[in-house]
C-alpha cells in the first residue's frame, strides 16, 4: 500500500520528492481503528531530551508541528519522558493520554514499546503509531521504521574519506538494537572504503539505560578521548549528549558527524563549524505522512520502512565539507539501492 510523502516534501527544507511504500508483505494492513470525524486531538510522548534535542525529538516534532500547519484543527499534547523514570511510568503516560481522548497517538522511541503492547489492547478503537521500533504490533500500531544502517554507511564513507589520521570514532547513546545498527553501518561504511582505518568505539551507558541520551558531559568526555588518541572524525548517536561531541571536536580542531537532523542547522551555533556532515533521518516525513494517512482514513498497521531508495535516510551538504567527495557518494548510494552493494543491519 502507498504511503505518500504528501505536501510536507514541499514545504519542509530538504524534503524529499519520492513516494514511500508501506510494507504491505510484512504484514501491513488497514487499521480496524474507527475513524473520528473530529479534528485530530494527537498525544505525542517524546523519548529522553524532548523537544529541544537538537536531535531525535525535534525531528518528530518537526513532523507535527508541520501537520498542524497543513490538517486544519489539529490540536497535540505532548509529554515527555524523564531520565530515570521507571517503564511503568511510560505505560502511565500512554495510558493517560488514551484515557483522555487521544487519537492517534505517537510514541517517539523504541522505549515505549511496552507501554504500547500493554495498552493499545485496552483501547482498540485509538491509533497508535512508534518511531523505531518493530517488534511491538497490532491492528491499530503503526511501526515508522528506517534503514538507518544504510545511512550510516555513508557516514563511514564520509568518514573514511575525509580522515587525515586514518582513525576515526562512534559515540553511541547505549548499545540497543536500535543504535546497534548505526554503529554497524558506519563500520561497513569505513572498511569499504579504507579497511585500514581504525574504528574506535564507546557507549555511554547500558544497553536498558536511556540517560546515555541525555548526559552531554559524558559524550564530551569519550569524544575527546578519542580525539586525542588520533580519531579525527567522530559520528554521535546520543540524542542529547551529541551536544557534547560537538563541543569536544571543535576543542581539538577537528571534526563530528551528526544524526538523525541536519544538525549543522540545528546544533549550538558555536560548534556547527564542526559538524562534517549529519545522517539525516526523516522522522520529521514519516510523522508528518502518519498524521495525514490518519487523518484522510488510509491509515495502515504494521510496518513502514524508510529506506534510501524510498528518501527515508539522506546526508547532509550544509557548511559545504563534503562537497569534494559528494560524487563518490552519491555514487555509493546508487550502489546501496540498486543492491550492488550489501549493507547489513546488523
Amino acid at each position: 500500500m502507498e504511503v505518500r510523502l504528501r505536501a510536507f516534501r514541499t514545504v519542509m527544507a530538504g524534503a524529499v520528492a519520492v513516494a514511500v511504500t508501506a510494507a504491505a508483505g510484512c504484514g501491513g494492513e488497514v487499521s480496524t481503528a474507527t475513524p473520528r470525524t473530529r479534528p485530530l486531538q494527537v498525544g505525542l510522548v517524546y523519548d529522553i531530551g524532548g523537544r529541544g534535542d537538537q536531535s531525535y525529538n525535534d525531528a518528530a516534532a518537526a513532523g507535527v508541528d508541520e501537520a498542524k500547519r497543513n490538517l486544519k484543527g489539529m490540536r497535540v499534547r505532548e509529554v515527555e519522558a524523564a531520565p530515570g523514570e521507571p517503564a511503568a511510568r511510560k505505560v502511565e503516560r500512554v495510558r493517560a493520554l488514551a484515557q483522555a481522548g487521544y487519537d492517534p497517538i505517537i510514541a517517539v522511541g523504541y522505549s515505549y514499546a511496552p507501554a504500547l503492547a500493554r495498552i493499545a489492547p485496552r483501547f482498540p478503537k485509538t491509533r497508535f503509531a512508534i518511531v523505531d521500533e518493530p517488534t511491538v504490533s497490532g491492528p491499530n500500531i503503526t511501526n515508522l521504521l528506517f534503514a538507518s544502517e544504510e545511512g550510516s554507511f555513508l557516514m563511514g564513507a564520509v568518514a573514511a574519506m575525509k580522515s587525515r589520521t586514518g582513525d576515526v570514532g562512534f559515540v553511541g547513546g547505549n548499545p540497543s538494537p536500535l543504535v546497534r545498527k548505526f554503529e554497524v553501518g558506519y563500520v561497513q561504511g569505513v572498511k569499504h572504503v579504507n579497511p585500514r582505518v581504525r574504528i574506535r568505539i564507546a557507549y555511554l551507558t547500558g544497553p536498558h539505560d536511556l540517560s546515555g541520551f541525555d548526559r552531554p558531559d559524558k559524550a564530551e568526555k569519550a569524544a575527546r578521548r578519542m580525539y586525542r588518541a588520533g580519531a579525527d572524525v567522530v559520528y554521535q548517536v546520543a540524542g542529547a549528549s551529541g551536544a557534547g561531541v560537538f563541543r569536544a571536536a571543535k576543542d581539538a580542531g577537528a571534526w563530528a558527524i551528526g544524526v538523525d537532523y541536519d544538525q549543522a542547522k540545528s546544533a549550538d551555533p558555536a560548534v556547527r563549524g564542526v559538524i562534517l556532515t549529519s545522517m539525516i533521518k526523516r522522522i520529521d516525513v514519516a510523522v508528518y505522512d502518519y498524521l495525514a494517512s490518519v487523518a484522510d482514513r488510509t491509515v495502515t498497521s504494521g510496518p513502514v520502512v524508510y529506506d534510501l531508495r524510498r528518501g527515508g535516510v539522506d546526508y547532509s551538504l550544509t557548511g559545504g565539507h563534503i562537497d569534494d567527495i559528494q560524487p563518490r557518494l552519491e555514487q555509493l548510494k546508487q550502489e546501496i539501492i540498486h543492491s550492488r552493494v550489501k549493507v547489513s543491519p546488523g
